[in-house]
């Protein structure tokens, strides 16, 4: 068995700074890995790859995401902030490189559609650019921005108004393949992740296996 590493606290904050983010990032498991697609009210796009999404409830659909602390421009918060409405898509192995690529800090005037060479696509009139290449994409209306005193992060909670994906993903239950969609994942804050799925297992009740589904 290889020797266990250990790391105190004391330590962790002795880290240099790049280091100890690739590494505390990477502790969360896979996480899912999406862009997230803004306008502001001068028609002037932004597309920004975001890993820090979580389902809130299903009664209203909410989603939510965080941002790091606003300490230098946020073009994706400022545009949500300023007209409420933005885009949640998913990536596939196809596009991961080019999603990849918009979270180089590019200057507010510069749209990542245009620069990742992603293409920027509308829906049912939403204000929101979608991401045409997803297959999943998600039509999201800003409900709720939460302030985290402890680091400055912030958390955005939004409500789901339009729900975009292939039909043969659907199952009859409701649930969405998203394996089949082709889906990715990520770990820390730059490797990515195709998916095989081990089950679905049955409703957890005391005393009894659950069955495969």
């Amino acid at each position: 068995m290889k020797t266990e590493k250990h790391f105190s606290l004391h330590e962790i904050m002795s880290l240099e700074s790049r280091y100890r983010a690739s590494l505390i990032n990477s502790l969360g498991g896979f996480k899912s890995v999406c862009l997230i697609g803004t306008n502001n009210k001068q028609q002037q796009t932004n597309l920004a790859i975001f890993n820090s999404f979580v389902h809130i409830g299903a009664n209203p659909p909410l989603i939510g995401f965080v941002v790091r602390p606003d300490s230098v421009d946020r073009h994706t918060l400022e545009n949500i902030l300023e007209t409420n409405f933005y885009t949640i898509n998913h990536i596939t192995q196809s596009s991961y490189k080019k999603a990849h690529q918009t979270s180089a800090r590019y200057p507010k005037e510069v749209s990542e559609f245009t620069a990742s060479g992603l293409t920027e696509h509308y829906e049912a009139n939403f204000f929101a650019p979608f991401v045409k290449e997803s297959l999943i994409k998600i039509g999201v209306e800003f409900k709720e921005k939460v302030d985290f005193k402890i680091n400055g992060t912030i958390f955005i909670i939004g409500e789901i108004k339009h729900l975009y994906f292939p039909e043969d993903i659907l199952n009859n239950d409701g649930f969405l393949d998203l394996e089949k969609a082709g889906t990715i994942t990520c770990s820390g804050l730059d490797s990515y992740h195709t998916t095989q799925k081990l089950a679905r297992l049955s409703y957890a009740k005391p005393n009894a296996e659950p069955n495969e589904i």
